[in-house]
């Protein structure tokens, strides 16, 4: 049986103007194909209500919202991943029971914060975790 390595690269920390952040798995993630993966990702916001969202960017492809809560419930996509936001430890970490080699991509996690017109805007800095 071939087995297939998968490289996950996550990147990206926000830092809001008001002392909003989010951390997540740093550097590139090897799997086999069909090994189970969890994306970590911690948040620190200033606000009670807060949006939180995966984003996946392919090669050379534009990146794409693949999931988001405001609430404390998981949510799956057709792809297989889910994500819970778990606002007592303020996580929102990303899972997939058994990736393929379709899943090599970068992942974002992000926060924002449910009040508009604020002043100041997010600052990311960019930092590597990547399935390929």
């Amino acid at each position: 049986m071939v087995s297939a390595t998968c490289l996950v690269l996550v990147i990206l920390i926000f830092r809001g103007t008001k002392g909003d952040s989010v951390n997540q798995t740093e550097g590139p993630v090897t799997l086999s194909e069909g090994a189970p993966v969890i994306l970590n990702c911690t948040y620190q916001t200033t606000y009670s209500a807060s949006f939180l969202f995966w984003y996946v960017q392919y090669l050379n492809k534009s990146p794409q919202l693949l999931l988001k809560s405001s609430t404390g419930n998981q949510r799956t996509e057709p792809q297989g991943f889910q994500a819970n936001h778990v606002k007592s430890d303020s996580s929102f970490h990303l899972r997939k029971p058994s990736v393929q080699m379709s899943d090599s991509a970068v992942y974002y996690c992000a926060v924002r914060d449910t009040v508009r017109g604020s002043a100041g805007g997010a600052e990311h800095k960019p930092r590597g975790r990547r399935w390929g």
